[in-house]
């Protein structure tokens, strides 16, 4: 293993949103190209387009030794057209590294999707059911990049960028503690603006709902969207299977719609939500080419809702039959290497503020979110021990053992996993099977 490979993996990095890979894995072997993507294609988060104009020298020079690291041609930074700020730090750098390049990106989503950025980026179409390395392609955000310039110089991860949004008094992006509770995150802001409120922890689009103020912030954690119980969108992520299946039932007028904006059916893939909507709904389609396993290809975007004139949830439906037929042991049997995009594809993009309207937060888009550098001071951490795709770390500290302020408490063992540090100084006060709590002595870290 690579001295930078190996500093990648002692500081316990992962993918900083979505399922939080192990970054030491995706490198473990060569690739062609390295794709940084600062799309954040969510309504309302800001946190990589900020860090990309406040941090460009440091995040090239990490991007340039990963070029090296991964044997590769080169690199693309990506961000979208409308980060101005962004692009005028990052292309001022670019000279100094002649082996990378910048791509700007229409304002549209699903544009931070991985394989629509390959797409986007190099024309590139990842097969059925792949990952971007099999079109010789490693992708990471932007944040997981400056953790990889931290690691170069052996800091590991204790730190979270996250936006907080929605009803609260004063919007921001935070520096926090991994394992700070989102309520203080919140009170932060100067607090919720409504009393019955829900988290979304993430992006509208794909962020999972929070009911519990002391839910610990990860290193997955790209945002705190807070809304009103009534909103729209938080009764819709809370409707269950059976109501969403009834409601198919009565309500699907089979129009194609989900289909037409779906970006994995876009990029030449056989995923047709229209037909998986039939087919749970009917038990058929009345054609023979239509199958349940389709579903394997969802990425559970949530477009095909947005785009349903019923508000119907395909994607639901396809997370749910991924999850059964996994259980049953059925893998998916989709491998085809499309040769093009579908020939209509650039005129059936989804622009985001388009987006942000039919998802009633158009009145939350116009409020920026300054970012702050300086690291939230807190007095307790929740440490999860599973904060990454793959097996959990195993605790290394027992109840009553100091730590220190990056130092490890639990090692990720198995081929996937990741390290998992301390994010403050103090006591550990449990070892828990799924957590550990770390307590500050003496008042609260970083005040």
């Amino acid at each position: 293993m690579s001295d930078l490979l190996e500093q990648i993996k002692s500081a316990g990095v992962v993918g900083a949103g979505g399922a939080g890979f192990p970054t030491h894995v995706k490198f473990a072997r060569p690739c062609e190209y390295i794709l940084v993507n600062g799309a954040e294609c969510e309504p309302l988060l800001e946190v990589d387009q900020q860090l990309a104009a406040l941090h460009a020298e440091r995040l090239l020079a990490a991007m340039d030794a990963l070029v090296d690291l991964a044997g590769a041609r080169g690199a693309v930074f990506v961000l979208k057209k409308k980060y101005a700020d962004a692009i005028r730090k990052i292309e001022a750098t670019l000279p100094r590294y002649p082996r990378l390049c910048m791509h700007a990106l229409s304002n549209t989503y699903p544009a931070g999707d991985e394989q629509v950025l390959v797409y986007e980026t190099l024309k590139r179409i990842v097969p059925e059911g792949g990952i971007p390395l099999d079109v010789g392609v490693v992708v990471l955000n932007v944040e997981t990049l400056l953790n990889i310039a931290e690691a170069m110089e052996d800091r590991p991860v204790v730190d979270k960028y996250l936006t907080v949004a929605g009803e609260v008094r004063s919007p921001a992006t935070f520096r926090v503690p991994v394992g700070v509770s989102f309520g203080e995150v919140v009170a932060a802001c100067g607090g919720a603006t409504v009393e019955d409120r829900v988290f979304i922890e993430g992006g509208p689009m794909m962020g999972k709902l929070v009911f519990d103020q002391d839910e610990p912030v990860t290193k997955t954690t790209k945002g705190i969207l807070v809304l009103p119980r009534d909103h729209p969108l938080v009764i819709s992520r809370g409707r269950d299977m059976a109501e969403m299946m009834r409601l198919a039932k009565t309500a699907c007028c089979h129009c194609m719609l989900c289909t037409d904006v779906c970006p994995r059916y876009l990029l030449g893939h056989k995923l047709r939500p229209d037909k998986m909507m039939r087919l749970a709904a009917f038990n058929s389609t009345c054609e023979r080419d239509a199958a349940a396993t389709e579903a394997f290809l969802c990425c559970e975007c949530g477009l095909c809702e947005t785009a349903c004139i019923m508000g119907l949830q395909p994607w639901k439906l396809n997370k749910e039959l991924k999850a059964r037929m996994t259980a049953a042991g059925i893998k998916n049997p989709h491998h085809e290497r499309p040769e093009r995009a579908n020939p209509f594809r650039e005129y059936r993009l989804f622009p985001v503020w388009k987006l942000t309207r039919r998802l009633g937060l158009s009145k939350y888009a116009d409020r920026r979110a300054p970012l702050s550098e300086y690291p939230l001071p807190t007095s307790r951490v929740v440490l999860k021990l599973k904060q990454h795709i793959g097996a959990p770390a195993a605790p290394v500290v027992s109840r009553g053992d100091p730590v220190e302020r990056g130092g490890l408490v639990a090692a990720g063992e198995a081929p996937v996993s990741a390290n998992v540090h301390s994010s403050i100084s103090g006591v550990v006060t449990a070892v828990e099977q799924d957590r550990i709590i770390v307590e500050a002595s003496g008042g609260r870290e970083n005040e």
